[in-house]
């Protein structure tokens, strides 16, 4: 349990937080795999190289997890959580972003 305890303690949620945050991690992550196959057929054929599948999958796949993360957390009561990760993580890309192109 000390795991959950430091879990509970660096997010600020109580013990029924821990379990519907690692929920919707769970979840989220199910889903996008569910939801890999149909969507890269769709968007590209089967003999497409390696390379251009992943690089596909990257480019839609991660944002797909991310609502996914942020619908499943809103249902389970959590979506304050996710939402500001989700801010910090669009911040941090922002001024990646903001950065490369001032180079």
């Amino acid at each position: 349990m000390r795991i959950v305890e430091r879990m509970r303690r660096r997010w600020g949620v109580g013990p029924v937080g821990v379990v519907a945050i690692l929920a919707a991690f769970a979840l989220a992550g199910m889903t996008t795999l569910w939801v890999k196959g149909p969507v890269m057929s769709f968007l590209l054929p089967s003999v497409a190289p390696g390379w251009l599948q992943w690089a596909i999958y990257l480019i839609i796949m991660l944002p797909v997890y991310q609502l996914l993360l942020l619908g499943y957390g809103a249902l389970l009561g959590q979506f304050d959580f996710f939402w500001s990760k989700l801010r910090v993580l669009g911040r941090l890309i922002a001024r990646r972003a903001a950065g490369a192109s001032s180079s």
